[in-house]
């Protein structure tokens, strides 16, 4: 299966799908972190009509995100950057590729209203064995939802090994500002990317 994740430079969810034997490749304007015999680095928009079977975008949550939204109504040009964002999203989840997840942090109405759908599902990283929060939506095309590995956080808990009375944390919402940190925050989950591997491969 031929398969393109695009707006990702770590090659977590590449890896992935490679390791399970499927044709896949990572694409970002950024260089990879990974192996760049598969990467592409280029605008995802140029490769949507390149005969993939199925495609993974990450696509960036600044200007979509709920944890932004006061910013629309404080800073100059907002507006007009979430519109723009929207319509990146929705080139990607149009694009001529038969099966289609795209991730995203919880949306604002806004941006909901502009891409014209709602996500599919809502996972968190403690239900596929990384005992933290950060709830990420999922819009599918043609997917199934996927199967989480717990159904509860003690579950995850007790399987990674973590002291009783320990809440999973919000990790990377916690993370101190840096040089680095837009790229740190943006990291997928391994747990969730060999969970789509598995299911959708």
């Amino acid at each position: 299966m031929r398969v393109i994740v695009g707006c990702e430079f770590s090659q977590i969810v590449c890896k992935a799908f490679r390791a399970r034997g499927h044709e896949a490749y990572s694409c970002d304007l950024d260089p990879t972190e990974g192996n760049p015999a598969w990467h592409i680095q280029d605008d995802v928009l140029n490769h949507l009509n390149d005969g993939w079977d199925l495609g993974i975008f990450h696509d960036p949550c600044t200007y979509q995100c709920n944890s932004g939204v006061q910013w629309l109504h404080t800073e100059q040009g907002r507006w007009d950057k979430l519109t723009d964002s929207c319509e990146f999203t929705k080139k990607l989840f149009n694009a001529p590729i038969k099966r289609i997840c795209r991730e995203n942090p919880i949306p604002h109405k806004y941006a909901v209203m502009r891409i014209g759908k709602k996500y599919d599902q809502i996972i968190q990283p403690w239900m596929f064995g990384h005992y933290e929060k950060k709830a990420t939506c999922l819009w599918l095309k043609n997917l199934p939802k996927l199967i989480p590995e717990y159904r509860t956080t003690e579950e995850c808990r007790i399987s990674c090994g973590i002291p009783a009375g320990i809440e999973p944390e919000q990790r990377i919402f916690k993370m101190s500002p840096n040089e680095n940190r837009g790229k740190d925050r943006s990291r997928f989950f391994p747990g969730i990317a060999n969970a789509m591997a598995e299911q959708w491969g």
